[in-house]
């Protein structure tokens, strides 16, 4: 079925005249009332598409057929993580009993919902080695500056107030960096060794009492494990400073490796990456964060406790002295942390410690697969995901962007391009530990053809994507020049 017509832009639907609505009566005005007062009317008609219902119900249903997701395809976005979110997660989440909750009830009307948030938090707590966390921050990001203000929060009580400078690798997520300068402090870059890992003979010169810490990602953003934490912890908790722990790359350590037994202090894990919740979007996100025993004390508030009274529990909301304030509404996004728990409760102990095996399996066996196509810069075992540097056969001059755009042809979303920026032409892919191998052999199966394309006809990849709505639209003037009404749009067309 062509559909060209229900598949195009809302205003050249738009006929005037037509109507796809009809707004009750302003029942006020028999009191002598304006539904709004004359000061908030418009002076004039907001200029929206004319369009009668049945168009705007096919123009938005085609237009949703065209959403990528991850219950749709393959979605092999290297740090990111797009695991399958398993339906019972959504169950649960919307029972009416846990969606009809308002954050301003009283304790004793909610005392369920707090159970979710405490046994959430012990479990994550049992899960990361740590002693204890906060479920407030809405995202990783956000739980990244909620720990750096733990960290500096630390520092503080102690009177240790020059210790301002965070040491972030060189392969860091972007959102280290940022998150620093946004806490206050100034990042220091230590550099990376060939084989990806952090250089500890770069680190050593670092180390000093201004370092209030570091922050890491392990494995890191090559997919690569850091086999010197325990040495680079040492070295950090010898200067005075505290080992701080991305978690946006948790899942293939799940179950085998405790960030708190390897030496860091604080932690922040990512529930929309690791505990399956959906992801993507803008949003929902959750970013909770942990702390070793002694760093509790500067969690932010609120927090939800658990006081045992004979064979019963009961749980109460309180804020703690010496906290470092406030970070979020109320206790955080209550939504994603039901999903998360339902996904750790589904897996049990017995089944938890499977997925970073088959996180590192998959994408190991994609990996090994493909490297005679694609150019391999660092060998030797990965974890969840790995880094290609473009093509292995670069002499047709076919990009990193070609191949992620002829990707689109074939159904599958591209993974991850240009990051890291250790390498020019960075081709990130992560599996999880969710596809099955006839899902892996089918992406790799089309990565050899495109490779095969790119040599032997590379227009067709240079011209890709073919079957898609968007061919390669300007992005620097999507950004810079953005189009927000439909105006706008149809002026632009003209």
């Amino acid at each position: 079925m062509n559909n060209t017509y229900y598949g195009s832009l809302i205003f050249e639907l738009s006929r005037e005249g037509r109507r796809g609505y009809s707004l009750p009566a302003n029942e006020l005005k028999q009191y002598g009332m304006d539904a709004l007062p004359a000061q908030l009317c418009r002076e004039q008609a907001p200029g929206l598409p004319e369009v009668d219902e049945l168009s705007v119900v096919r123009h938005y249903t085609n237009m949703s057929n065209n959403n990528f997701g991850v219950d749709t395809g393959f979605y092999p976005l290297g740090s990111c993580t797009m695991k399958y979110n398993p339906k019972i997660n959504e169950e649960m989440c919307n029972l009416p009993a846990f969606t009809g909750l308002h954050p301003l009830q009283d304790p004793d009307t909610v005392q369920g919902a707090l159970e979710v948030y405490y046994e959430l938090q012990r479990s994550l707590a049992t899960l990361a080695g740590m002693k204890e966390f906060t479920l407030n921050p809405f995202a990783g990001a956000h739980g990244e500056l909620t720990g750096l203000m733990v960290m500096r929060s630390y520092h503080a009580s102690r009177g240790d107030d020059k210790r301002t400078k965070v040491i972030v690798p060189d392969s860091a997520h972007g959102t280290n960096p940022a998150s620093a300068a946004v806490c206050g402090l100034d990042v220091v870059v230590v550099k990376s060794r060939p084989d990806g890992t952090v250089d500890v003979d770069d680190l050593r010169p670092l180390l000093d009492d201004t370092i209030a810490g570091m922050m890491m990602t392990n494995p890191n953003t090559l997919g690569i494990f850091e086999h010197s934490i325990a040495e680079i912890a040492k070295l950090v908790h010898d200067c005075g400073g505290l080992m701080y722990y991305d978690g946006a790359n948790l899942n293939p350590m799940l179950g085998k490796v405790r960030p708190g037994d390897i030496g860091f202090d604080i932690m922040h894990i990512n529930l929309h990456k690791t505990f399956s919740t959906p992801h993507g979007g803008g949003g929902p996100g959750s970013g909770p964060v942990g702390v070793r025993e002694g760093l509790e004390q500067f969690l932010p508030n609120p927090r939800v406790i658990r006081h045992d009274e004979d064979d019963s529990h009961y749980y109460t909301v309180e804020n703690g002295v010496n906290s470092l304030g406030s970070i979020s509404g109320f206790l955080g996004n209550f939504g994603v942390m039901m999903r998360a728990y339902t996904y750790i409760l589904t897996l049990g102990k017995e089944n938890v410690k499977n997925v970073g095996p088959l996180a590192t399996l998959n994408a190991n066996y994609v990996k090994e697969s493909l490297k005679d196509s694609f150019e391999l810069p660092i060998g030797g075992v990965c974890k969840h995901e790995f880094v290609f540097d473009g093509l292995k056969d670069k002499s047709t001059g076919v990009t990193t962007l070609d191949v992620a755009k002829r990707l689109l042809d074939f159904g599958f979303h591209a993974p991850t391009i240009y990051f890291p920026l250790l390498f020019h032409e960075a081709l990130m892919i992560e599996p999880t530990e969710n596809e099955s191998r006839e899902t892996l052999d089918a992406f790799i199966d089309v990565m050899h053809r495109i490779a095969k394309e790119a040599h032997d006809e590379p227009e067709m990849v240079k011209t890709a994507p073919h079957n898609t709505p968007v061919s390669r639209p300007d992005d620097a003037q999507a950004a810079l020049k953005p189009i927000v009404t439909y105006r706008e749009l149809k002026e632009e067309n003209v």
